[in-house]
């Protein structure tokens, strides 16, 4: 964990998160009292971890913690009172915020960082391999395509466009994809 934004306007519970946080040799913490003074510190900065003791001085706070869950791929807690959030607890968790009740005790409250922190680990690398099979994806649409272009313009065997796709590439060095991208060049397409 990196860099954790506090949000309260309570200033010893401020201090008092960001002591416990600060054990953890975390390089950033960001205190905010207010939804308002929050919402700047979310400008051009990314977060790991934010942490909303709600209610805040003006706002609830569920707007803040629903708006950090559509900007930011941080973990997210929210220390409420049951009673402040009736109702509106099982939308928050819908969108993966971590709803404590308070008073939490520090332990407690530790264990659910490191577990949002594990969790947003895991969503990263879940992420990254997306990304990794969504090019691979296109990379095979493009060569597709350059295949059909060679079939259709050439009268080639799907095994001959692939071969000759391949050997391109290797005879000038160069990815399949931009062999591909250049067949497609040839041909106007």
């Amino acid at each position: 964990m990196e860099s954790v934004l506090i949000v309260s306007n309570a200033s010893d519970t401020l201090e008092a998160l960001s002591l416990m946080l600060d054990s953890e040799k975390i390089l950033r913490i960001s205190t905010a009292q207010s939804a308002a003074q929050a919402r700047e510190e979310l400008n051009g900065a990314d977060y790991d971890l934010i942490v909303i003791d709600a209610p805040l001085s003006d706002e609830l706070g569920d707007d803040f913690a629903l708006l950090c869950a559509e900007q930011t791929n941080a973990g997210i807690i929210m220390l409420s009172d049951n009673k402040i959030l009736d109702g509106k607890i099982s939308s928050l968790e819908k969108m993966g915020i971590f709803v404590m009740q308070k008073p939490a005790s520090p332990e407690f409250f530790y264990q659910a960082a490191r577990l949002l922190m594990a969790a947003r680990n895991r969503i990263n690398i879940l992420k990254d391999e997306n990304k990794k099979l969504q090019q691979k994806n296109s990379e095979i649409r493009l060569l597709d395509r350059a295949k059909l272009v060679l079939i259709q313009h050439l009268e080639m065997t799907e095994q001959q466009a692939h071969r000759y796709i391949e050997k391109q590439s290797m005879d000038m060095r160069q990815s399949r994809a931009v062999t591909a991208q250049n067949i497609l060049k040839t041909y106007d397409l």
